[in-house]
């Protein structure tokens, strides 16, 4: 919340100083590489400290049980769901809530073991609390973040 506050009161201020100098190039040049390095530089922090979780779904027009069971393995929980595609005869679909912090990991087997594979991220933005997505302890990058 006040991190909220903080940032509405900052652009209040930067807003209503551009307004009232319309004139000078200057201001508003300020303005704009302000709100755009402030935008890039909130989306890198969001990067490294990787909270929250994401849904990872894969398309796979194979067999799917040895990328399964090699992800099961590392702790990787996951539902399986055959379908039919337009370009195959039968594919399966599997889904995956995974914690944010791990997402790198995982992109980095499926695309080094698993080229072939159709996948999508999106954000979860709520989820049953308590809820046992990953199987071994997730490493949280907030205290790492932090040097802690």
């Amino acid at each position: 919340a006040w991190i909220g506050i903080a940032k509405t009161g900052i652009w209040l201020l930067s807003t209503g100083l551009v307004l009232t100098n319309l004139s000078d190039f200057w201001n508003l040049f300020a303005y704009l590489a302000g709100y755009g390095i402030g935008t890039l530089l909130g989306m890198e922090v969001e990067r490294m400290i990787s909270l929250g979780n994401v849904i990872v779904r894969l398309i796979t027009p194979g067999d799917p049980q040895p990328m399964i069971a090699e992800l099961s393995s590392l702790g990787y929980g996951m539902t399986r769901i055959e379908g039919s595609g337009s370009f195959s005869h039968t594919v399966t679909i599997i889904f995956m809530i995974v914690p944010r912090a791990e997402l790198g990991r995982l992109l980095g087997i499926l695309s080094t073991r698993y080229p072939d594979i159709l996948y999508t991220v999106e954000d979860v933005r709520n989820m049953k609390e308590g809820a046992r997505i990953f199987h071994h302890e997730a490493k949280t990058r907030v205290l790492g973040f932090f040097g802690l």
